[in-house]
């Protein structure tokens, strides 16, 4: 046989491969993925909006303009927010309250559920058990928050790629920095009373949650600090995956759960690439997972960088294909993307995350 042959015959038989293989593909009925691409940034008004459009984000967290004189959002506050989405097209799937969100102790306005401060707690509590009551009349499925003491803690940005920097946590470098004061205005925290402060909560909160049948979704302290040792004397309970397992069984409901930061939760691992899956099966098996914070990270506990969705240790196609393992049906949120002078605001690293986690939805009905 010549050369001429020889190719002729491996040419057709590499085209009558590539017919098969297309049509299989063809044959292949795509099943809808139960996951959806959400987003969390706001404002939530009209701009944002068309933005979120522009790139198939469907379904948002966002936030109600104005909280008025009550203190906590009104029925008509969250109507007025919902049916702007809806003039886009775009679904209210989550609110956050306007305290109790992301606040560092230091700087919220309303601190007092986590001081443990009565009776100011207890007025602070009932508003958000109204908010639950005000998003199951107004058609909102869900609200996150947060229950952080310290806040998100980090140290110098790091370069990215392209110029970017990338938001980092050293502690070794926090220890001996002057950036941190010895301790917050909540003064010394153990586990112990950490833990009393947000049983507190759970206890008036969830029993409301589950009658209205409202997803509370908190999320987890990010960083994780050392257990017991802590960080500015405060012992960050929900900073390590046996804090966040406790949590969801204190108040045990459907509607208590977790806002699922990945890459949070992936700051808590010693070898996050390997580890994260296992603890997505364990939380994603039991429905505790309501929103997911779908955004990666480079290093491990207490050394690590947050990088575009691409380029981290996690491998997102693999961790998408957990999360539809365990029948994942919520957002897929991108979050705390990286910077740059030309893309203030973030809007650029956004589109990229969008279009990266849209694509990974997508693919989700091909594969087996």
């Amino acid at each position: 046989m010549n050369r001429r042959e020889l190719f002729s015959l491996t040419a057709a038989g590499a085209a009558s491969q590539l017919v098969s293989t297309s049509n299989k593909a063809e044959a292949a009925t795509p099943k809808k993925a139960l996951m959806t691409l959400g987003c969390q940034s706001g404002p939530t008004n009209e701009q944002r909006l068309q933005f979120f459009k522009r790139h198939s984000v469907n379904n948002i967290c966002g936030y109600p303009l104005d909280s008025g004189k009550l203190g906590y959002y009104t029925v008509e506050d969250i109507s007025r927010t919902r049916d702007l989405c809806e003039k886009h097209k775009i679904s209210l799937d989550c609110i956050a309250p306007p305290f109790l969100a992301s606040s560092h102790v230091d700087r919220t306005e309303r601190p007092a559920i986590m001081l443990g401060q009565s009776p100011e707690r207890d007025r602070d509590i009932e508003h958000i058990q109204n908010i639950i009551k005000n998003c199951a009349k107004a058609g909102v499925p869900s609200i996150k928050y947060n229950m952080s003491l310290l806040g998100v803690l980090r140290t110098e940005r790091t370069p990215g790629r392209g110029g970017t920097t990338l938001s980092t946590w050293k502690l070794a470098d926090a220890k001996t920095s002057g950036k941190f004061t010895p301790e917050t205005k909540a003064g010394p925290v153990n586990a112990d009373r950490y833990w009393e402060r947000i049983t507190y909560f759970l206890e008036r909160v969830i029993p409301v949650a589950n009658e209205y049948k409202i997803r509370m979704a908190c999320h987890p302290h990010d960083p994780g600090v050392p257990p017991g040792e802590g960080f500015q004397k405060i012992d960050a309970v929900l900073g390590t995956v046996d804090g966040l397992k406790k949590f969801v069984s204190i108040k045990e409901s459907p509607y208590h759960g977790i806002n699922f930061c990945q890459g949070t939760v992936s700051e808590m691992l010693q070898d996050p690439g390997k580890e994260i899956f296992d603890v997505i099966r364990y939380f994603g098996s039991r429905k505790k997972i309501f929103n997911v914070h779908f955004r990666n990270i480079r290093g491990k506990r207490n050394d690590f960088s947050e990088t575009y969705p691409d380029e981290g240790d996690i491998d997102f196609v693999k961790a998408m294909l957990v999360y539809r393992e365990v029948g994942y049906p919520y957002m897929m949120m991108p979050d705390h993307v990286p910077q740059h002078p030309d893309d203030r605001g973030g809007n650029q690293a956004f589109a990229f995350a969008y279009g990266h986690i849209r694509a990974l939805i997508q693919a989700m009905a091909y594969i087996a």
